[in-house]
């Protein structure tokens, strides 16, 4: 099977369109199948070395504002720089794998453990490595809304 790529601006982003021919339509449950499955990597900066890596998207537990950059951090413990700002770095995320907790910090709703109220109508939220970070009060309801506190 041959595969064109085209591109097509009416397309919200992040959706893809794909055209077979009718005799094809046997193997669409596989092509979904095999697109979603497939992990989306991300191009971070090992500061150790200054080279460039590819880590998976799911092995990433948090993304941190660091003045015009990111700290990536994976569930592992090491930590990557990321040549983008937080904001841009939030448009091109996946919302059912990562929520954006406060203005400095996203998290990787797969690895929360627990969450607890706290004062000041906060959120103290307890990730598998045992970091914790708070929701802020600007985002508490899209929290609530996600996990029903």
């Amino acid at each position: 099977m041959n595969v064109i790529f085209e591109a097509d601006s009416a397309l919200d982003r992040g959706v893809a369109k794909v055209s077979t021919h009718p005799a094809e339509k046997e193997y669409w449950g596989n092509i979904k199948e095999a697109i979603h499955t497939a992990e989306k990597k991300l191009v971070v900066i090992n500061a150790k070395n200054d080279r460039h890596v590819q880590i998976g998207w799911s092995t990433v537990a948090v993304i941190e504002a660091e003045d015009r950059m990111c700290s990536v951090r994976v569930i592992t413990g090491e930590r990557y720089l990321l040549n983008k700002r937080l904001k841009y770095v939030d448009e091109s995320l996946d919302s059912a794998l990562f929520m954006k907790i406060n203005n400095q910090t996203i998290i990787n709703t797969g690895y929360i453990k627990e969450f607890s109220s706290t004062s000041n109508a906060r959120i103290q939220v307890v990730l598998m490595d045992h970091s914790s970070y708070f929701v802020s009060r600007y985002y508490i309801k899209q929290f609530r809304g996600r996990y029903h506190d």
